[in-house]
């Protein structure tokens, strides 16, 4: 077996992409595409197990170094997230009039794969799984905060929640952004370069995306990322320019805003509960004594 070389974070990306798949083609009943993706899945599993082995035996792992390692990947990220929703991508176009909301907004922050506003996890779930299913901006404000009390009433009882993306700053909610409770919480804070970071990843995510489904029209959502990437304004109707242009930009700010996150997803394990690691602190008013 060849050595594993994708990192940690992109692995449990990975595995995260490939169970929401699995489910998918479950739904649908292609237990064929099932599976196949199972065999995937649980080669991702293993490799995951081999990369902490592999992690914990090493004499100079370190923050340092896993920031140097996290930065030599960022390709391999976007396109293995990129690929993995890609197989589902059918089955979740005829299946997503009969999925709950909360699942088509899963399905369209899984293919970006980072924080959202709701408008744009509309917008790209209507531009791939099409806008039969209903997404609207307005409904998943609400949504989020029924996942909010799903959670505190029945802790876990899902496999997974649509939180909130937390402030670096306050670990408080960030207006406005959703992710998925899977996720690393590293991810889920946003700092000061996130909002361009996870622009650019995303753009990297959908151009890939786009690129395996040639006859699928998505030059519309390619050119709200386009015109705002160096090197890609009018190239909306070549996916791949517009990634390569997003990595290149990406690599500038990649490493600053990873070492924000990981600093303030430190601070929030260690000041958070479970719930307030998903959906953020809350401001408490403290009583002036006499």
């Amino acid at each position: 077996m060849l050595g594993v070389t994708e990192p940690m974070e992109v692995l449990e990306r990975r595995i995260d992409c490939l169970r929401a798949a699995v489910r998918r083609s479950v739904i649908a009943g292609d237990r064929a595409r099932a599976g196949a993706l199972r065999a995937e899945l649980r080669g991702a599993e293993h490799d995951w197990e081999c990369a902490l082995t592999a992690l914990a035996d090493s004499p100079d792992a370190g923050p340092a170094s896993a920031r140097s390692a996290a930065t030599t990947t960022t390709a391999v990220t976007t396109t293995t997230t990129a690929a993995a929703t890609t197989t589902a991508t059918t089955t979740a176009v005829t299946t997503a009039a009969l999925l709950p909301v909360r699942e088509q907004v899963h399905h369209a922050l899984a293919l970006l794969a980072v924080p959202a506003a709701p408008k744009l996890v509309a917008e790209v779930h209507n531009t791939f799984f099409g806008e039969v299913a209903g997404v609207a901006a307005g409904k998943l404000t609400h949504l989020r905060r029924d996942e909010e009390r799903s959670f505190r009433t029945a802790p876990h009882s899902r496999p997974y929640y649509l939180c909130s993306a937390l402030t670096a700053s306050h670990l408080a909610p960030a207006r406005g952004l959703l992710a998925v409770s899977t996720w690393p919480l590293a991810l889920r804070i946003v700092g000061p370069l996130s909002p361009r970071v996870d622009f650019l990843t995303a753009a990297i995510n959908i151009a890939e995306h786009a690129a395996r489904l040639p006859h699928h029209d998505v030059s519309r959502l390619l050119w709200r990322f386009a015109v705002s990437i160096p090197g890609a304004a009018g190239a909306a109707d070549q996916p791949l320019t517009v990634a390569e242009a997003a990595r290149a930009e990406l690599t500038v700010h990649y490493d600053a805003d990873r070492a924000h996150r990981e600093a303030a997803a430190e601070r929030a394990g260690r000041q958070l509960d479970e719930a307030e690691q998903l959906f953020g602190s809350r401001l408490r008013l403290i009583k002036a004594s006499a």
